[in-house]
Order: structure tokens, then sequence, then C-alpha cells
């Protein structure tokens, strides 16, 4: 497992795709087209979340959904965190694109 920290080119790639680093986190917001693809784009993660055995601090309220992550462990953004934030870009794209 990989915990050591992650580039400031790293972050600067997510800091593109919207994801906002705040010292030992980086958090996304994302808006949805309605609570049913909000929630469907949280049970699609689901899976990846599981196999990685990395979970997000995450909210649903209505059609917005807003993730964090963190390794705690290693107290801060990691190889495991990119890793997720990729996936979960991914996966929101095929409910974003339905807008």
């Amino acid at each position: 497992m990989n915990h050591a920290k992650i580039s400031p080119q790293i972050l600067e790639r997510l800091a593109a795709s919207g994801w906002i680093y705040d010292e030992d986190e980086i958090t996304k917001k994302l808006v949805f087209q309605s609570f049913a693809d909000a929630f469907a784009f949280m049970a699609a993660c689901m899976p990846e979340i599981e196999r990685l055995n990395h979970h997000p601090e995450w909210s649903n309220v209505y059609n917005k959904v807003t993730v964090s992550l963190t390794t705690h462990d290693a107290g801060g953004v990691t190889a495991k965190d990119v890793e997720l934030a990729e996936i979960m870009d991914r996966i929101a794209a095929k409910f974003l694109s339905k807008a």
C-alpha cells in the first residue's frame, strides 16, 4: 500500500478536474440532474470503494454529492485518494453526461 504524499503536479491535475486540495484532503462537489442520478452515482461507486477498501467521507443532499478523500493513517492525501478520485470522476461522467 502506497502512503507517500502526492506531488504538486498531481494536485494540479486533480484541480483541473474540479477537486479542491485543502491541507490534508481533496474535496469535490458534484451536481446531478436529479436525486436519482446522485444516488445512482454513489451506488455505482460502491464496488470500487469496497475493492480499494478506501472509503470516502461524502454526503448527499437532493441532487448534490460532496466527496472528501484523505488517507487518515498517512495524515493526508496519497495515491489511494488520487486513484479513487479518478475512478469517481469516470463514474460521475456517465451520469453528468445525461444533462
